[in-house]
């Protein structure tokens, strides 16, 4: 299983690097998670060859880019139909609003929507991912990603609270949000962890690699790293967009 980095900007994209989004590749199966700003454009495989789309979230800098899929696939001379879509419930009830369309649109059309949340399970070719609550102010949702024996994790945006930790345990890899940096419990938002707060997860879930996402453009990622490293207590790296990581 390869995880591909198409953009992991936490809040906003900046020139080059786009909102929170990633490429799950595995025996021919793409799977675009995240559809953050930017990261339509930047997918790096045509888009047509997505085979389907989990998005974590209804904050625009997870989801945005489900307009821009939907304009180009819908408003074509061959639209694309029946693309297979997961997220929480909310997040379709509000881009069907935003976007004026009710059921029997082409909204409706282009998407196959499944709701997703705590205990639910699906299969998208050889690759099974599983859904939690997340510690999120607006109904989130945290996926599991196994395929030939190997595990993945994304928060997509959490706090340290609630019980999504239990599926995150033991995975290979724990692509983690570190929206802060600093002491834990001082700032004025709890949803969101600290580089230092991802590090202690990582080591107490025995996460065997930890991978920062999520840091918003104005904060300086080698010291998201370090902090994040000392209570790792070993290597940990940054989600850099084009890059990719061997789960």
């Amino acid at each position: 299983m390869k995880l591909r980095v198409i953009g992991s900007s936490g809040t906003f994209p900046v020139l080059g690097r786009p909102a929170s989004g990633y490429l799950v590749e595995h025996a021919g199966t793409r799977v675009w998670c995240d559809a953050g700003p930017g990261t339509f454009v930047a997918l790096p495989v045509d888009p047509d060859l997505v085979d389907a789309i989990v998005v974590s979230h209804q904050h625009p800098d997870h989801c945005a880019d489900l307009f821009a899929a939907f304009q180009a696939w819908a408003y074509r001379p061959e639209p694309r139909t029946g693309v297979p879509l997961y997220a929480p419930e909310s997040l379709w009830n509000r881009m069907s609003l935003f976007l004026d369309k009710g059921q029997g649109s082409n909204l409706h059309e282009t998407f196959d929507f499944t709701p997703v949340w705590t205990g639910d399970s699906i299969e998208l070719g050889e690759i099974t991912v599983s859904f939690t609550e997340m510690d999120h102010s607006v109904p989130t949702v945290g996926s599991r990603w196994e395929a030939n024996n190997r595990t993945l994790f994304f928060t997509g945006d959490t706090g340290p609270g609630g019980d999504w930790r239990e599926l995150a345990r033991d995975v290979d890899v724990l692509l983690c949000e570190a929206a802060y940096q600093g002491e834990a419990g001082t700032n004025p938002y709890p949803h969101h962890l600290t580089a230092g707060e991802a590090g202690q997860i990582a080591r107490e879930l025995g996460a065997k690699r930890l991978v920062l996402t999520h840091m918003p453009p104005y904060l300086d990622v080698s010291r998201s790293i370090h902090e994040a490293e000392v209570t790792f207590d070993r290597p940990v790296s940054a989600a850099i967009p084009g890059g990719s990581i061997d789960v």
